[in-house]
């Protein structure tokens, strides 16, 4: 038998059959692989059915609205969409490298923007449950995934909340959105790698995961607020694109437009029941760009953005998982860890470090 291990087993009035266990372990693994394939692509095409009916839903109210607009400045506005939705993306692939070993820009995207898909179906929450399923496919664990969501996502706030405060002059007038901005002073200080370190484990112990072996730095977060606020602006660039159409391009409306449309993302956060939020970033920019257009106006800039977005949302994750896969190397196998959650991620990046480090 040499040093191979066997199961044997035995049938009354039958001689005993003896199998290599790693052959039944191999099947075992097998069935499961399949089993967690086919539930992933039943839930990417659940989410993938709701964000089509949503963009198609959205076409038949926004199709007056576009005919008023330049096609010079739609064209521009989408582009700065996907510009803006690859910088926040970079944002969350930092974040992700600062809690473990390196994982390439490539996959880090087909996690983030397929895995944000999931924000279309009501209950935000499944957007954190794709992007852990993708990480788990691609060999990075449930946990680091979740986590490098959640540190973005508070980011989000705090820089949403810092361009936000540009705009508090023109925004005086509407208090229904002022209350945010006692978010800002915790945000900043929750931002200190130490206070970020100890709500994950925290957040880790109650959903009876393993903690975190990284910590990120304090330049991984300062990194990843930069691509933030970068993605926030090219947001408010995109929206002053729009609006140009229907009023005379000047700062202040640049400052008003960029403020409310980084709000309107903090809100929608809040409104984790809505399919993205829905509605809520959309009166969110109403209010605050009637100061400078008549209210159906206004309307029609946030229904033609909303429908940028979703179809943004579309192209870019499409785009990402394409790049992937071209560029995943052939024979490639993922390497289960000793959790069975695939832990080979690569060698280890410049920004983790471990913890007590």
């Amino acid at each position: 038998m040499g040093n191979s291990v066997h199961w044997t087993l035995q049938w009354r009035g039958d001689r005993p059959v003896r199998f290599p266990a790693q052959l039944l372990l191999m099947a075992h693994r097998t069935a499961r692989d399949w089993l967690s394939l086919v539930v992933r692509l039943a839930l990417l095409a659940l989410v993938l059915g709701f964000a089509t009916y949503y963009l198609a839903r959205q076409w038949n109210e926004v199709g007056a609205a576009l005919s008023e607009m330049s096609p010079l400045y739609l064209g521009l506005s989408m582009l700065v969409v996907l510009a803006g939705l690859v910088v926040i993306t970079l944002a969350w692939v930092t974040l992700l490298n600062g809690l473990g070993p390196r994982v390439p820009i490539a996959k880090g995207a087909q996690i983030a923007l397929v895995g944000s898909l999931g924000k279309y179906v009501p209950g935000s929450l499944w957007a954190y449950v794709m992007q852990m399923e993708l990480g788990r496919a691609s060999g990075v664990v449930r946990s680091r995934v979740l986590i490098a969501s959640l540190y973005a996502a508070g980011i989000g706030v705090v820089a949403s909340l810092l361009l936000g405060s540009l705009s508090l002059p023109l925004l005086a007038s509407r208090p229904e959105v002022l209350w945010l901005f006692a978010l800002l002073p915790p945000g900043l200080i929750c931002l200190h790698p130490k206070i970020l370190t100890a709500m994950a484990s925290f957040i880790l112990k109650l959903a009876k995961r393993p903690p975190l072996t990284h910590t990120v730095s304090g330049v991984t977060v300062a990194k990843a607020m930069g691509w933030t606020l970068l993605g926030y602006l090219l947001y408010g660039l995109h929206l002053w694109l729009l609006a140009g159409s229907m009023v005379t391009w000047d700062l202040t409306v640049l400052l008003l437009v960029t403020g409310a449309v980084s709000i309107g993302f903090t809100v929608s956060l809040l409104a984790f029941l809505l399919p993205s939020g829905v509605g809520v970033r959309e009166a969110v920019l109403i209010a605050a760009m009637s100061l400078v257009m008549s209210q159906a106006q206004a309307a029609a800039v946030s229904l033609v953005s909303r429908l940028m977005f979703t179809a943004g949302d579309l192209m870019a994750a499409g785009a990402a998982a394409l790049v992937a896969v071209a560029l995943r190397p052939k024979g490639a196998e993922r390497v289960a860890g000793p959790s069975g959650l695939d832990d080979a991620e690569g060698p280890e990046g410049t920004d983790a470090r471990p913890l007590g480090a």
